[in-house]
């Protein structure tokens, strides 16, 4: 993987309620883009005429439309490259990537390496490379994603496997969920001083209207209940919740993924 451009100048275009789409500028070539699950077209757009830039490829996580909506509208701004999974329910891609592959982009200057994270659904992708991971929903800010293909064993080994990214990896997620998943992971542990020290940070951003994203994967370390399905506050909590020990963190996991179901 490419190391050597480790501060890429990434750009949120919000959409929807509270979806992000990431536009990624090229660090080789001024004025050209990516673009990360762009569910409408409309802002994308937009902010390509504000800041007079050019898109030149989408990558798309998973199949949900409000991640890959917009895509089709935006390959006919010109020679622009969709780039996604093996997934049927995409019929926009120009190239299909599987676990592990790289994509290349050496005109822009940037390389990513996809890695198959299924749970939120069984196709979904994430792309990471230059310090960061762009993960869909799989992985947010002091959550995770619905298993709506999924099972608790495999969303748990995907969001293992992107926790054990480098500690200064940069997070960027689908949606704004973080102020609500911390809520959660409040009540999960109580007692999580960093918990409590970030909801106040994203509460601050939040009452600017600021994304409260990047997260970093060090900081979901500390904070993200689905991350800490091996600590002991954190089967402790789900034991109570479900009436009965833990017996492995992966039961740990089923039972806060389905605790944050339901959770209001």
């Amino acid at each position: 993987m490419n190391t050597r451009v480790t501060l890429l100048r990434v750009r949120p275009v919000r959409a929807f309620t509270d979806n992000y789409i990431w536009l990624i500028d090229s660090p080789k070539r001024p004025g050209l883009v990516v673009a990360v699950d762009p569910g409408d077209a409309e802002p994308v757009m937009a902010e390509l005429q504000r800041s007079r830039c050019t898109l030149a490829a989408i990558l798309l996580t998973h199949h949900h439309p409000d991640h890959i909506g917009g895509a089709a509208r935006l390959r006919e701004l010109g020679n622009v490259e969709v780039i996604g999974p093996h997934d049927a329910r995409i019929d926009c891609l120009t190239r299909k990537v599987g676990d592990g592959e790289v994509v290349d982009l050496p005109d822009l200057g940037l390389k990513f390496q996809a890695l198959h994270v299924p749970g939120h659904t069984l196709t979904h992708l994430a792309f990471v490379g230059h310090g960061a991971v762009f993960c869909g929903d799989t992985l947010f800010s002091a959550g995770c994603g619905r298993m709506f293909e999924g099972t608790p064993p495999q969303m748990h080994a995907s969001l293992r496997r992107l926790a054990a990214l480098a500690p200064a990896t940069r997070v960027y997620c689908g949606h704004e969920y973080t102020a609500a998943n911390l809520r959660f992971a409040g009540e999960v542990e109580p007692a999580n001083a960093a918990v409590a020290t970030h909801a106040m940070t994203v509460e601050a951003l939040r009452a600017k209207d600021a994304p409260s994203l990047p997260s970093s994967i060090a900081l979901e370390m500390q904070i993200n209940p689905f991350l800490r399905c091996a600590t002991d506050s954190v089967q402790a909590a789900a034991g109570r919740h479900a009436g009965r020990p833990m017996p492995d963190p992966v039961e740990t996991f089923a039972v806060l993924r389905a605790w944050k179901d339901g959770f209001r």
